[in-house]
């Protein structure tokens, strides 16, 4: 179970690690440029880690069409939350994301038939109300009004990046749907490497609006993927070792990275508000995954008193 818990944290600091790379190169380097990038050279980890593990034969899928819709969606969210990372400081994106599992619950209940309880309610509610007050600033002066204007200014910058961190977390929660309908046929080795393929060619379309970058700058494109690559390896050994109940609370050790990279880096300290917030729907999130592994606990009791009838 340490090595689990290890590994999850782990792929947290790589996560964030590479979500500090991409604030970096934003400014200068087109979005889709880095979605190419993220995609690209990750597959160069992954596809080691797959021979290793001797799973390059359980790529094969009768799903492509599923690939395709769960890759579309994960590009749009990965433009958008590269975006909103060109926007807004390490931390405040990082909160912002986290909406993002409480977002797969009412998403799931809608499109899966996932039952809503009542702790699961009361837990998103609670998330909500954690977004509301990390969005506060940004209501309070009407900045959020003014992207839909021509005013323009750092603080409309600022609403615009608020603006596409909340877009990515609603489409990375409907990715994480579709990726729920996909683990019924699908492995994880497919899922991960076709995700990895598509959006690959999906950033290439975006090539004639790219830069040549830099020295320095391709070394950080180049490891922007392969940061990704090694975070999604180091995530699935998490699960391999330990229940995705134990391990998932350590999501939020993203957030300390981000507190701690943004302001060794950029100078990035959130205000009161956001961190305030951050802090609330960190512990609705954690409300989600107790109410989780309590329904995990309960289907299993139901399963072996079925085996015993």
């Amino acid at each position: 179970m340490l090595t689990g818990i290890l590994s999850k944290i782990v792929s947290a600091f790589c996560f964030t690690l590479m979500a500090a790379l991409i604030r970096w190169v934003g400014a200068e380097v087109p979005t889709g440029q880095v979605v190419f990038a993220r995609s690209a050279f990750a597959l160069l980890p992954l596809l080691l880690w797959l021979g290793v593990q001797g799973q390059l034969g359980r790529i094969r899928t009768t799903r492509l069409g599923g690939h395709f819709l769960r890759s579309g969606i994960g590009v749009a969210a990965m433009f958008c939350m590269f975006s909103a990372l060109a926007r807004l400081s390490l931390p405040d994106a990082t909160m912002l994301n986290y909406a993002s599992p409480l977002m797969t619950v009412l998403i799931a209940a809608a499109v899966l038939g996932e039952p809503l309880r009542l702790p699961r309610v009361g837990a998103v509610l609670l998330g909500l109300a954690g977004v509301a007050v990390m969005l506060w600033p940004h209501l309070a002066d009407g900045s959020l009004l003014r992207t839909f204007t021509t005013e323009g200014g750092e603080a409309a910058r600022t609403s615009e990046g608020v603006l596409f961190a909340l877009g990515g977390a609603f489409l990375t929660a409907c990715a994480m749907t579709q990726i729920r309908r996909l683990v019924q046929t699908e492995t994880t080795a497919s899922i991960v490497f076709w995700f990895t393929v598509i959006s690959s060619l999906f950033g290439l379309v975006t090539m004639p609006g790219w830069v040549w970058p830099g020295p320095a700058v391709a070394t950080a494109l180049a490891g922007i993927g392969i940061l990704g690559g090694l975070g999604q390896i180091f995530l699935t050994a998490g699960y391999r070792y330990a229940e995705a109940s134990v391990i998932a609370p350590f999501e939020y050790t993203t957030l300390v990275w981000a507190l701690l990279i943004g302001w060794l880096a950029f100078g990035d300290l959130p205000d009161w508000f956001a961190l305030a917030g951050g802090i609330v729907v960190v512990l609705s999130g954690i409300l989600v995954i107790r109410d989780e592994r309590r329904r995990g606990i309960e289907r299993a009791r139901v399963r072996e008193a079925d085996r015993e009838v």
